[in-house]
């Protein structure tokens, strides 16, 4: 829906549950009940005719037209803008970073500062540097070059390809799963159209940036390569990034691509970068460090600092120690050994220290201890699982599947079977609330059971795109039902109920806001919205049934259907969602002490000490370093790759 209409549907919706409640006291005025609600009924059902897309917009039910994807590529500009223009910031990458050159296979020099006009002369790179050479500040800085100066056309799109199994999907059908995940609102059919996103990815309007290569397992790198040069030959723009051996080993060539290698830094571009970010007494404490540099530029130490993140690792790790004990032989012999070094004190010192999180605007000071565990966990994880993407609806898989899928049933059904059986006991049949209970119980645990299973979302087509006639069929159905089981009136709100309960469900995942920059509490925050006004919603149209079927002359009653219809109105909203999956998963994780409670609020803060980076709505470590040292994965030294 459109942003004005979604808020309509959902401003109505609640008008219309608080008036059927209402409902159950306008009798003292002389108003009959059965005349209220049936007033109210048709009077919603004529508010959704207003705003129901499917009757003013039946075009969007087709395919997505030009100027349905025109505006679907004009709003994912303006996201990927912000959303990338924010990570940079956040990653320190201001005004004053440092200039990465690299020349090309045939000798072409080029520099970072250039890289737009670079890709403007040749639209295939292909982008070649050891580990932390800047390979992924590279396509960044590129992805918002390019998106400052979009105008129309194809949206530069950057994506980290360790998502991606080459064996499993084609590159076309991975990058259209990972633009419906990032931004959802593609899926608003009356705005852009159906199969919005696929369309973009098919008709070439999404530009391809994708990072890491090298994320690949060894084995599938060939197909990887096979792959995309089948969905983008020469004549398509692309750009890749790889490590160096990585990528030649695959012994593939992308068709019609300049291949670039970016440089290792030299001993004054590390002294610059160093000085122009540490006041002068830090920098004094470098002086030994520069002068070492310069008498032994090929030695251990200039090549451990020859790459953009070893120096902004020791920038960071240095701020306020002594760097002079890098020149210690004894205890940093090699490359790796400083590289360690450096990760080790980066994770350690972001944790437990009240002037850093303060400094870093942390929620709260996290135990040193307890955070390097949890990271170490969460590295393990997408190191078995080849990723260095972390999701936050991807947690789910540190959970066995059938583990999860009987928590989840289990915790969804005992709420549902209390919530009915609670109810019954204090009605006119409470011997039956035992077994009415448990019923209630098995149902929803069958149905969570059944919810547990990965489905891709579709779009709706033909009439099930409509408010009106879903909300109206469903609420007739089940109102016909309550009806002859316990008269007109109880019939009215319960079916009144759940046609509100669909309008809201329609309305709250059908996001318009494709403009929004991406970000896992984004993503998140609308799950949990969809959860809490579906089980309010269904609150109310419980309270005011039970009022009227079990206790028109008993106090109590509507309070505790209220009460009843909050839990198993909560159980009937989470079902489909990711948030609840992602909940059983965390919680069960955190009871376990693999992770903590305020996961979210620690990743985030994670960030913001700067062990953690954003890409979209999932969360990287800052660099692959990092991952692989907290994964043990680190176990021989690295001379280049």
């Amino acid at each position: 829906m459109s942003g004005f209409r979604q808020r309509a549907v959902l401003v109505g919706c609640v008008l219309a549950a608080l008036l059927a409640a209402a409902g159950l006291f306008v009798t003292d005025y002389g108003i009959e009940p059965d005349l209220w609600l049936s007033g109210l009924a048709v009077g919603f059902l004529a508010f959704l005719a207003v705003v129901d897309p499917w009757l003013h917009r039946r075009r969007a039910a087709g395919l997505a037209t030009d100027d349905n994807l025109d505006a679907a590529t004009r709003a994912l500009a303006v996201a990927l803008h912000a959303q990338w223009t924010e990570e940079c910031r956040a990653r320190g990458l201001g005004e004053e970073i440092l200039d990465l050159h690299w020349s090309s296979l045939n000798g072409r020099p080029g520099r970072s500062d250039a890289v737009v006009g670079a890709f403007e002369r040749q639209p295939r790179l292909v982008f070649l540097g050891e580990a932390g050479a800047g390979k992924s500040t590279i396509a960044m800085l590129l992805t918002i070059g390019l998106l400052d100066r979009y105008q129309g056309g194809p949206v530069p799109l950057l994506l980290s390809l360790s998502t991606w199994d080459p064996e499993a999907e084609d590159v076309r059908t991975w990058m259209t799963r990972r633009l419906y995940e990032e931004h959802p609102a593609l899926r608003n059919t009356e705005l852009y159209g159906s199969y919005a996103g696929d369309l973009l990815v098919e008709q070439r309007l999404v530009l391809p940036i994708l990072d890491g290569l090298d994320r690949i397992p060894a084995a599938k790198r060939v197909e990887a390569l096979s792959r995309i040069n089948r969905a983008f030959p020469s004549s398509a723009p692309l750009v890749l990034t790889s490590r160096v051996d990585e990528f030649f080993e695959a012994g593939v060539a992308v068709a019609g691509a300049d291949v670039v290698q970016l440089h290792p830094l030299d001993h004054e571009e590390i002294a610059g970068y160093l000085r122009a970010h540490a006041d002068p007494v830090t920098a004094a404490r470098w002086e030994p460090i520069f002068l070492h540099l310069r008498a032994e530029p090929d030695g251990r130490l200039a090549d451990a600092l020859a790459t953009p993140l070893a120096v902004w690792l020791a920038g960071v790790v240095y701020a306020y120690g002594e760097p002079s004990e890098l020149l210690d032989r004894g205890r940093f012999p090699d490359r790796q050994s400083i590289e360690d070094h450096l990760v080790d004190t980066l994770v350690s010192g972001a944790f437990g220290d009240r002037a850093v999180a303060h400094q870093a605007r942390a929620s709260q000071v996290w135990p040193r201890d307890k955070a390097t565990r949890w990271l170490t966990f969460l590295a393990h994880e997408m190191r078995s699982r080849e990723i260095t993407d972390l999701a936050w609806w991807e947690l789910r898989r540190s959970v066995g599947k059938r583990w999860l899928a009987v928590l989840g049933a289990v915790v969804l059904g005992s709420i549902g079977g209390l919530g009915v059986g609670w109810l019954m006991a204090y009605a006119s049949t409470p011997k039956f609330a035992p077994v009415t209970g448990l019923v209630a119980g098995v149902a929803v645990a069958v149905a969570a059971l059944f919810a547990s299973r990965d489905r891709e979302p579709k779009p709706r087509l033909g009439v099930w795109r409509s408010l009106v006639v879903v909300s109206g069929v469903l609420g007739t159905a089940i109102g016909l039902v309550f009806g002859a089981l316990y008269g007109l009136s109880a019939g009215l709100v319960v079916g009144l109920g759940l046609g509100v309960a669909v309008a809201l469900r329609f309305a709250l995942s059908s996001s318009a806001e494709l403009t929004h920059p991406s970000s896992p509490k984004w993503t998140m925050a609308r799950d949990r919205i969809a959860v809490w006004t579906g089980s309010l919603v269904l609150a109310v149209v419980f309270g005011a049934a039970a009022g009227l079927v079990f206790g028109p002359n008993q106090t109590g009653m509507v309070g505790l259907g209220l009460a009843c219809g909050l839990m198993l109105g909560f159980t009937l909203s989470v079902l489909h969602l990711r948030w609840w999956w992602f909940t059983v998963a965390r919680v069960w994780l955190a009871f376990r002490g693999k992770l903590p409670w305020e996961l979210m609020v620690f990743l985030d803060d994670a960030r913001k000490l700067g062990v953690l980076r954003q890409t979209g709505a999932c969360y990287q470590f800052r660099h692959a370093l990092v991952q692989e040292r907290l994964a043990g994965a680190r176990t021989s030294v690295r001379s280049g790759a």
